[in-house]
């Protein structure tokens, strides 16, 4: 653990952990360790990358290799509502093992090149956490968007209650802040053409822009979210109080 990595071994995982597995450059896949080689995670109908189109081969294309089937245990999981219980080697599905760090410093966060693998935000004791992911598994997170609604803003939901009560905005996920905000960095530096046409003076800007909307977005700066009870949450999700819609991307399906 540390500035350049927050890979472990799974000797040192302790229940409550916050975890994750690098499926591609720009993603991974997060979940919650409960203990006995279990994992609590959020999927879009048991599928990991949610956006049903040709975008999902693009973000695991340069991925690690995938197990074949899972396990029998995971195989008979039910994933109507999406949060499911796998053993932790189905969840790494061949990758390596990270965990989540939360209450980290403003210059460690800024210094994590990749979105989603910490938070300034702190976690509370890992028996409240267990007990928002069990409650989940019962009785769902809502419907899975990929940029609003994901595993990571499932997990990092488990870990310190926070959730984004403005469902017009992006959720808490860090690699979807990461996933736009680079594009978006490079766009937004692109007036500053006029007051220099230094390339690195440009990549600095790009890069300085990229920082900002990171540290803006973090769950643990913003300012449009509450803590709320997993009973809480589920029933705004049961009576409509609370919604999340699946994206509607125009592309091509993938097959």
């Amino acid at each position: 653990m540390g500035l350049l990595s927050n890979r472990i071994d799974k000797e040192s995982l302790k229940p409550g952990d916050h975890i994750y597995s690098w499926r591609a450059y720009v993603y991974a896949h997060h979940g919650i360790y409960i203990g006995d080689d279990k994992v609590i995670h959020f999927t879009r109908r048991g599928q990991e990358v949610g956006t049903g189109t040709v975008i999902d081969v693009l973000l695991v294309s340069s991925g690690t290799t995938r197990l074949p089937t899972p396990c029998p245990t995971c195989a008979s999981n039910e994933v109507g509502h999406g949060v499911v219980l796998s053993c932790l080697n189905c969840f790494l599905s061949g990758g390596n093992l990270y965990r989540f760090e939360y209450g980290v410093s403003p210059a460690l966060f800024l210094g994590k090149a990749r979105g989603g693998t910490c938070t300034l935000a702190v976690a509370d004791p890992d028996d409240v956490v267990i007990h928002r992911a069990k409650y989940l598994l019962e009785n769902g997170f809502g419907c899975y968007n990929v940029f609003k609604n994901n595993c990571e803003d499932f997990a990092i939901y488990c870990k310190t209650g926070l959730l984004v009560v403005d469902q017009g905005t992006m959720g808490q996920s860090g690699q979807a802040v990461s996933i736009i905000g680079g594009p978006l960095a490079a766009v937004l530096s692109t007036p500053l053409r006029l007051v220099t046409t230094n390339v690195y003076g440009m990549a600095a800007t790009a890069v300085t822009v990229y920082c900002a909307s990171r540290y803006a977005a973090d769950i643990g700066m913003r300012r449009d979210v509450v803590k709320i009870s997993a009973e809480d949450l589920t029933r705004r999700l049961a009576t409509g109080l609370l919604q999340v819609l699946e994206p509607q991307i125009s592309a091509t399906p993938v097959q």
